[in-house]
């Protein structure tokens, strides 16, 4: 039996929501090991002057992970790219708890056209960095997925 006041709908409980995202790493064999492109957060609300993916974003309704991940890349980065899945990352701050996170992760070892700032309000700059060498300060979450790429696991937590 559920109690009454979850399944009411004039309980006090708000909804659940799940935010999907997609990010994407660009990555190249570098002298020192494995390079990845980030980008730096220009102003913006959410982690101002942090690294970053090089594209990332909300997933939109009717839209697929993979769809979305194409899609910033076109917006943010003005390429297009053949994508590979990493991994799946759930977090969540529980600060807010009716709002939890489900991100997908993709690589991409080649692609068309030459990276370059599309939104300069929301990026100030792009940069290959040895994996082993990240630029600080990084996104929190995003450092957590750095230290795993690579690393074969498919399903990754953060917050918890």
């Amino acid at each position: 039996m559920t109690s009454p006041e979850v399944d009411s709908p004039t309980s006090a409980v708000p909804d659940f929501a799940v935010v999907p995202a997609s990010y994407v790493y660009l990555v190249r064999d570098g002298v020192d090991g494995l390079e990845v492109f980030l980008q730096q957060r220009g102003s913006v609300p959410y982690m101002s002057g942090h690294w970053a993916a090089g594209a990332a974003g909300h997933v939109e309704r009717g839209e697929d992970a993979f769809a979305a991940a194409r899609r910033e890349l076109r917006e943010e980065l003005d390429i297009e790219a053949d994508l590979q899945f990493e991994f799946t990352m759930q977090r969540t701050q529980h600060t807010v708890a009716i709002e939890e996170r489900v991100d997908f992760f993709f690589t991409a070892r080649s692609w068309t056209g030459e990276p370059r700032i599309v939104e300069s309000t929301k990026c100030s700059a792009l940069g290959w960095f040895p994996l082993a060498a990240l630029p600080e300060p990084l996104v929190p979450h995003e450092a957590h997925a750095l230290a795993h790429l690579g690393g074969g696991e498919r399903y990754l937590t953060f917050g918890f």
